[in-house]
């Protein structure tokens, strides 16, 4: 991959179990902010259920349109855990099983007195050409494929690969961020942070109201850009329409 100033990723999260509610998904909002601090934008997060087609067309889709595609869930040993067959179908590769990953679960199950059963056996099918992503907590491993990451679904395995994965990682320059908090409603200020957001493509500005109490409401504005020089000047423009225009600000 040729160095570049911007890199995008986006987050695939696929599980019935998020879809219906029954568990709350933590790791995209983990990933997003690990790419923050290094550099990696993330445009997309999509949740998406236990079927083949539909993971198939959504990896497919993501991994053409950014740089990396990280998939969460569906690598476990149980007949819905479809994730490493519907990726080896997307990419149009062998789905076999990887000698290394079975010598890895051969060894955890051994060491902790559990048969390696047929079932288990299927956490070390992996798609061929794949490389292994190590999972220092369970032993099942996770596997990248060109631009693709394949995570396990559990948060604390989640974060053991990513962690694992990052050296794999280009890094673009990092995002700086400043933030002023306004006593203002959003529509008196939502002129003036159109007029900077337009006339920069640089910098990113959002808006977002908080409501404390009777007495404490008002706007936190966030400026973000790669380019420090850009968001001094936008936070000065924006200092200087607030002052100009009576509002109080921090």
């Amino acid at each position: 991959m040729i160095k570049k100033e911007k890199y995008s990723a986006a987050i695939l999260v696929i599980g019935d179990e998020i879809l219906s509610g029954r568990t709350q998904d933590t790791n995209s909002n983990y990933i997003a902010k690990e790419m923050e601090m290094i550099g990696i934008n993330t445009t997309q997060i999509r949740v998406i259920p236990d079927e083949k087609n539909k993971i198939i067309d959504s990896v497919n889709e993501l991994r053409a349109k950014n740089d990396y595609l990280f998939t969460t869930g569906g690598i476990g040993p149980t007949h819905d855990d479809i994730t490493a067959d519907s990726i080896a179908e997307a990419l149009k590769v062998d789905l076999e099983i990887n000698i290394e990953a079975y010598d890895v679960l051969e060894k955890y199950y051994k060491k902790i007195g559990s048969e390696f059963n047929d079932v288990r056996q299927r956490m070390a099918r992996i798609p061929k050409g794949a490389t292994l992503i190590e999972n220092s907590i369970s032993a099942a491993p996770g596997f990248k494929i060109e631009n693709v990451f394949v995570f396990a679904g559990i948060p604390k395995i989640m974060k053991s690969m990513l962690e694992d994965s990052i050296k794999h990682l280009n890094k673009g320059k990092l995002m700086h961020t400043i933030s002023i908090k306004v006593d203002a409603v959003e529509g008196d200020i939502a002129p003036v942070l159109k007029s900077l957001n337009d006339e920069n493509e640089n910098i990113k500005i959002g808006s977002y109201p908080f409501f404390n109490s009777n007495n404490d409401f008002g706007v936190s504005v966030v400026i973000r850009s790669i380019d420090k020089d850009f968001l001094i000047l936008a936070e000065e423009k924006l200092k200087s329409y607030l002052s100009k225009n009576s509002f109080n600000f921090k």
